[in-house]
């Protein structure tokens, strides 16, 4: 039998002692074939979870990964974990009946930014505001894959596509700023070009204990090809991506010449170290319980085309909503007493308080 003591797997021999179990890879990997085009960015977050989890102590069986509908939501059938492909847009409700359910279940949504941010948009602000204890990493490849092609709900204005043929006329959506403003707990954004800082990104957000919110650039080589690389192109990061560090002030460039100040109009603007001196350049706090600034972060670049942050935005404590209601259920059964379901639909159309 396989247990976990203090979030580490064990397994409870004959004789009654717990001893560790390894995991690798191979015991989260399904025997599906993984079917995404070939070059696909899905290819490469896939591997990252499945390279993070067997470090995480967290056995297969106490793993469920819920998605809704598009080329990320194939997510589950890769895993060898419990999953639920969805309904579209409605992961984070369902996960949230299962997080609530089950708080000893590790829950993570797998969803992108057609599928979440669209038809989904609703349950995805009320799950983060609500603090649902879930691990949502939402894939965003700006264009609608699954479905060929057609404008997503981050696809900048002016995107030519099937169903856009004289150009998007619509504002996107920042997913980052969008998360912030729920009040999620945890908001981070990572990009699919660099497994190591993934990994480090999903670490923190699987160990956050509340809503954990990941925004991954994704490549869709076949209806968007390069729209991040201006950004995540491996010559061009040291320049384009501003990596956040907490405690640490934020400066990014190969010489780290280039930094981020608060300027008098309280904004957050890109200056150059020399010219306004070190003492100027915004120390990270993603600790800081007032989300302003890091949603004043979110909006330094207005698309991955200009100096983007990257990394963890925000990660603050507050109450997690399965605890609160799980406490409020077992304080009613202490004043009360267990409930009787029977006479409660037989009880008539009213009833007192």
């Amino acid at each position: 039998m396989i247990e976990e003591t203090n979030g580490h797997a064990a397994t409870t021999t004959t004789n009654g002692h717990a001893e560790p179990v390894t995991f690798t890879r191979k015991d989260f990997q399904s025997d599906q074939e993984v079917r995404w085009c070939p070059g696909c960015g899905d290819y490469s977050v896939l591997t990252a979870v499945q390279l993070l989890l067997p470090e995480l102590g967290v056995a297969p069986e106490n793993l469920v990964f819920v998605s809704g509908i598009g080329c990320s939501s194939r997510f589950p059938y890769y895993m060898n974990t419990y999953g639920l492909h969805s309904i579209h847009g409605r992961a984070p409700a369902i996960a949230t009946g299962i997080a609530v359910a089950r708080p000893d279940l590790d829950v993570w949504v797998i969803t992108g930014d057609g599928d979440g941010l669209s038809i989904g948009g609703n349950h995805l602000i009320h799950a983060l505001r609500r603090n649902v204890d879930l691990t949502i990493v939402l894939f965003n490849n700006q264009i609608y894959g699954l479905t060929k092609g057609q404008y997503s709900p981050t696809s900048e204005v002016g995107k030519v596509t099937k169903s856009t043929p004289f150009g998007s006329i619509d504002h996107p959506f920042n997913p980052v700023s969008l998360a912030i403003g729920s009040e999620a707990t945890f908001v981070a954004r990572t990009h699919d070009m660099d497994r190591k800082h993934m990994q480090e990104t999903f670490r923190r957000a699987q160990a956050h204990h509340g809503s954990s919110f990941v925004e991954v650039y994704q490549n869709c080589n076949v209806f968007n090809d390069g729209a991040f690389e201006a950004v995540t192109a491996r010559d061009a990061r040291a320049d384009m991506l501003i990596d956040l560090h907490h405690g640490q002030p934020i400066r990014f460039g190969k010489e780290r010449e280039r930094g981020v100040i608060m300027n008098n109009d309280g904004e957050t603007e890109i200056v150059e170290v020399a010219a306004v001196g070190e003492d100027r350049i915004l120390v990270h706090d993603e600790t800081r319980h007032d989300p302003s600034l890091a949603f004043c972060l979110s909006r330094l670049a207005d698309s991955p085309s200009q100096p983007t942050p990257v990394g963890v935005f925000r990660a603050v404590e507050r109450p997690v909503y399965g605890d609160t209601m799980n406490r409020q259920i077992a304080d009613a059964q202490e004043r009360e007493g267990e409930g009787n379901l029977e006479a409660l639909l037989n009880s008539g159309a009213t009833w007192e308080v």
